[in-house]
């Protein structure tokens, strides 16, 4: 069991780590080519973006990782039983989206240029969805091999795409370049799903009744799914919410929408890609973790879960520790290097060391979901989204500029995570 554990977390973090350069090197050539204020309107499109990804997906991916793992269901049915509930959320999402598009892009972000690349968005949702279940099927199997091929090839099918594309749709505006590198994920999705589906064994036999969904999986599900997509939600909401309250902050106190967008740019598009570079590594960990944890809670070997959680959080901090002492003393060179510029070097400085924190959230939380303790990591998402909220407002009416983002990021993180190491303490005793 522990060897699987390793060597699933080190598929897992192989995978992370190409996945993530791949990542970074998209980010790269989509700065370069669309600019520092087409950077800055995708970024202030990708909180909706993100927002609805989370609301489409509604938890079923880790319903369908933890049952699987639990080893008690007929499996094939169980993913059925998932499948319409996706369908018709998607459906109701994809509605919502064409109706609300005008009132996000004018009222709330105040740029008419966000229309398309939010319409786009209704677009790409099914994709993301299904194809989010489809990993988390072989996630519950622990066989992550089929996770990271079919992540690697999209990322370079997204890269691809953009490299083709944006130089067409960008004399046309930065909105359309925008709403295209929204709409590849179409496409990029899209072979990631056929890979997941060659990965499923030759020799599997569908019957009739398997494509019946059951109520018994559809509840169970729905009771791990909803509280675990609120929580997401909540979560979503309030970086959908982040750029809105800042813009409109800000704009009361007298900054202009140039610098807002350019400065949030810097910070949302520059500093946090790097900052979080070492995730890659906390979420292979989590991703492993999630079945093992899900098995042996359920089995009440409670010493073998608070040992792999002491594990988990050693390694995320093994490599966070260097990467935050890296980014405090150096912080020009990874700015320089990767995105060409030196702007966001004061902001790198103050949150290496709150990232740190971070690191370290996103093992806490898969075991939250794995124990069934989804409401708990709801919870903490919810102080987290209430104290960043308010504290954006409050400290932005200062004239601080992104400052009072930033220390609202802060506050934010160390909240998160001690109220999750005090929930899983508290069910390991």
């Amino acid at each position: 069991m522990k060897e699987k554990f390793i060597n699933s977390v080190i598929i897992l973090l192989i995978g992370g780590l190409l996945t993530k350069l791949l990542g970074m090197l998209i980010k790269i050539i989509m700065s370069r080519l669309i600019g520092t204020e087409g950077l800055g309107l995708y970024m202030m499109v990708l909180p909706t973006f993100s927002l609805f990804i989370g609301i489409g997906q509604f938890g079923l991916p880790t319903a369908l990782s933890k049952l699987v793992a639990e080893k008690r269901k007929n499996n094939i049915r169980l993913f059925f039983s998932i499948l319409p509930i996706a369908l018709i959320i998607n459906l109701v999402l994809i509605i919502t989206i064409i109706i609300i598009a005008p009132v996000l892009a004018n009222t709330l972000l105040h740029d008419s240029r966000c229309y398309l690349p939010i319409l786009a968005i209704a677009v790409v949702i099914p994709f993301t969805s299904l194809s989010s279940i489809c990993r988390s099927y072989f996630f519950g199997k622990e066989q992550m091999a089929p996770h990271v091929i079919s992540n690697l090839v999209e990322d370079i099918v997204r890269l691809t795409l953009m490299i083709l594309g944006i130089p067409f749709f960008l004399p046309k505006g930065l909105e359309y370049a925008v709403c295209y590198i929204i709409l590849s994920n179409v496409v990029s999705e899209g072979i990631s799903i056929l890979i997941l589906f060659l990965f499923l064994p030759k020799k599997i036999q569908i019957k009739k009744e398997d494509l019946l969904p059951k109520k018994d999986y559809m509840k169970e599900s729905l009771s791990i799914g909803i509280p675990n997509t609120t929580g997401r939600l909540l979560g979503s909401i309030g970086y959908f919410l982040e750029p809105i309250l800042l813009t409109t902050t800000l704009l009361v106190v007298g900054y202009s929408s140039k610098y807002i967008m350019m400065e949030y740019g810097i910070l949302s598009g520059y500093v946090m890609p790097l900052l979080l570079l070492p995730s890659f590594f906390t979420m292979a960990i989590s991703q492993a973790l999630l079945p093992v944890v899900s098995r042996e809670y359920t089995r009440k070997n409670y010493k073998f879960v608070k040992r792999k959680i002491k594990q988990a959080i050693l390694y995320s901090l093994a490599i966070g520790i260097p990467v935050t002492i890296f980014f405090i003393t150096l912080p020009e060179l990874p700015l320089k290097l990767i995105y060409h510029t030196k702007e966001g070097i004061s902001y790198m400085r103050f949150l290496a060391p709150v990232c740190l924190f971070q690191y370290i959230q996103s093992p806490l939380s898969s075991c939250l979901d794995a124990m069934g303790k989804s409401k708990d990591a709801m919870v903490a998402t919810t102080l987290g989204v209430i104290t960043r909220s308010s504290l954006l407002v409050i400290l932005s009416l200062l004239k601080i500029g992104l400052w009072g983002l930033i220390i609202a990021i802060s506050i934010n993180v160390f909240v998160v995570t001690f109220y999750s190491i005090r929930k899983v303490k508290h069910y390991l005793t």
